[in-house]
């Protein structure tokens, strides 16, 4: 029996004319300057509505090789739902204005059989937006291709748990076939965020808050989860997909303490790298505020 998650968001966060989609997420891909590569294995992706992030995206989804994908682990932040968990999700199909996006439910029940996973509700997943923001993309890059999705809503993972998880979905990197389409937004800024962080030798708040993220960014190029921990310690910077993204980093390496060495949890080697940067507004005020959007791919390397 199908079970189906609706576009909810559609007609608000993005156009939920087909047509003007669309022409909009074509305009932002070929004005961005990438190309499609059958060694882009993963994105990093922002979610927030597509007037403010659908142009830094397309950074991330252009370079997409339909060709070569036939499965999408797509892992997402949960905003408003609270497990220590990842969940799955109950439906067959995720509806969007560019058409269905069938769920892989072989490989659904599999990570389900491996009992760490939770199984969320319908209304769970629709209230959800940060997986729903990168559908349009992929039904866009893989329009006319074969391709089913597997939705995890990762929750606030320990980060036992982010190893964990990291270490379970490794073996599906070794299937060329598969890829991962990571959510989050960077720093939200403001008292609104309840985030005031500012380095004045920076200068203006919002270069502030680029020095910041980049900080972040380059940690998460280096593939090192422990230092990214680290780092969102220190700074507690407001990346809502902090969890999805360490999940992803140990999906690919894991550090042994005893010999200080990053090593593969999978069989291919990843580098991943950041595209693009964007910030909502510029923050120039305590009384401003902004979130920062960031797309990288992580490609694989001989």
């Amino acid at each position: 029996m199908e079970r189906t998650r609706r576009a909810v968001h559609a007609g608000s966060w993005y156009t939920d004319n087909a047509r003007q989609l669309g022409e909009e997420l074509d305009r932002w891909l070929r004005a961005c300057g990438q190309s499609k590569s059958p060694d882009v294995r993963g994105v990093i992706a922002p979610h927030a509505g597509y007037s403010y992030s659908g142009h830094c995206a397309a950074f991330a989804f252009a370079n997409i090789d339909p060709q070569r994908t036939s499965r999408v682990f797509l892992l997402g932040p949960s905003h408003h739902y609270y497990t220590p968990r990842c969940a799955l999700s109950k439906a067959t199909v995720y509806k969007t204005p560019l058409g269905d996006l069938p769920i892989d439910l072989e490989v659904n029940d599999e990570l389900k059989a491996s009992g760490k996973f939770e199984v969320m509700d319908l209304q769970v997943d629709e209230a959800e937006h940060s997986m729903e923001m990168h559908l349009p993309y992929l039904a866009k890059v893989f329009q006319g291709w074969p391709v089913k999705i597997v939705p995890i809503l990762v929750g606030a993972l320990s980060p036992e748990s982010e190893a964990m998880y990291g270490r379970l979905l490794a073996k599906y990197v070794d299937d060329p076939r598969n890829f991962f389409s990571v959510s989050s937004d960077f720093c939200h800024w403001g008292s609104r965020f309840n985030y005031v962080y500012y380095d004045r030798k920076q200068g203006a708040i919002y270069k502030s808050i680029e020095t910041l993220d980049r900080k972040g960014m380059e940690i998460i190029e280096s593939g090192d989860a422990d230092s990214f921990k680290d780092y969102l310690l220190e700074y507690d910077n407001t990346i809502c997909g902090r969890h999805p993204i360490s999940v992803f980093l140990h999906v690919f390496w894991f550090k042994d303490n005893s010999i200080f060495k990053m090593l593969k949890n999978c069989g291919v080697k990843i580098k991943i790298s950041f595209l693009q940067y964007e910030q909502s507004s510029q923050c120039r005020s305590m009384r401003d505020s902004s979130v920062s959007y960031a797309s990288a791919v992580a490609k694989e390397e001989a």
